[in-house]
């Protein structure tokens, strides 16, 4: 009969080894090539990541302005366009006045009216001006034009020129010269009574034919003047 060793007394599976917690340790063999492998693209990853994150951060040029500067104080626009032309023939400058000014990172825009003749029935000039520091405006500039009623191209005037005759009453030239946009609009104020009502009669209607040489001379002079080059020594129209 077998007999189960512990009972017989039978020591003999017993080992002589002595069991330790510690491990016994290795000789340390080469880097598995995977690692190095995996170590790298992490690096080079972190790296790229960091190009492209610094590249984002750069801000990216904006359009060539052509020299012109943005829309700068209220009074600033109205020193600038001098309308020496139109006062040839619409008389005397008398009275400024000043739009809203806005300089903003995508655009800058001013407005400038200009008085000539009594004041009762003279005529206005109104000019704004436009500058584009995002956005390419020749896109739209021409079909806008043609929106407001300005139909007859004009050459010899920046990029393009456009020019309206509001039926004899008027004018309205439209410019676009790179970046910046340059608008004279003229208006003959009729004479009104105390009521209100526009008087016919009272004063001698001008004689607006051709209007669209002058305001074509004075928006030239006025790109010229609205130009980094021409930024210093603006003195007061008349002045």
């Amino acid at each position: 009969m077998i007999s189960e060793p512990e009972l017989d007394g039978d020591l003999s599976y017993e080992s002589s080894e002595v069991l330790t917690e510690e491990k016994p340790r290795r000789a340390p063999g080469p880097r598995r090539p995977w690692l190095w492998a995996v170590g790298g693209a992490v690096l080079a990853s972190a790296v790229w990541g960091g190009v492209l994150y610094a590249s984002a951060q750069r801000e990216e040029p904006g359009p060539d302005l052509g020299g012109y500067l943005p829309a700068a104080g209220e009074m600033e626009l109205c020193k600038r366009a001098e309308l020496k032309a139109l006062g040839t023939i619409l008389g005397k400058r008398s009275v400024d006045g000043y739009g809203p000014l806005m300089d903003d990172p995508a655009v800058s825009e001013g407005t400038c009216s200009a008085g000539f003749g009594p004041e009762n029935a003279g005529q206005t000039v109104e000019v704004t001006y436009t500058l584009h520091k995002v956005i390419d405006p020749g896109h739209e500039f021409e079909a806008r034009a043609r929106q407001a009623g300005a139909l007859r191209r004009i050459d010899g005037i920046g990029e393009q020129a456009w020019f309206d005759d509001s039926s004899g009453q008027g004018g309205t030239l439209r410019v676009l010269d790179g970046q910046a946009e340059i608008t004279l609009q003229l208006f003959w104020q009729v004479p009104h009574d105390e009521n209100g009502n526009p008087v016919r009669g009272a004063v001698e209607e001008p004689d607006l034919s051709g209007i669209d040489v002058p305001m074509s001379q004075d928006a030239l002079a006025l790109m010229a003047r609205l130009k980094k080059h021409s930024a210093q020594d603006v003195t007061a129209p008349g002045a």
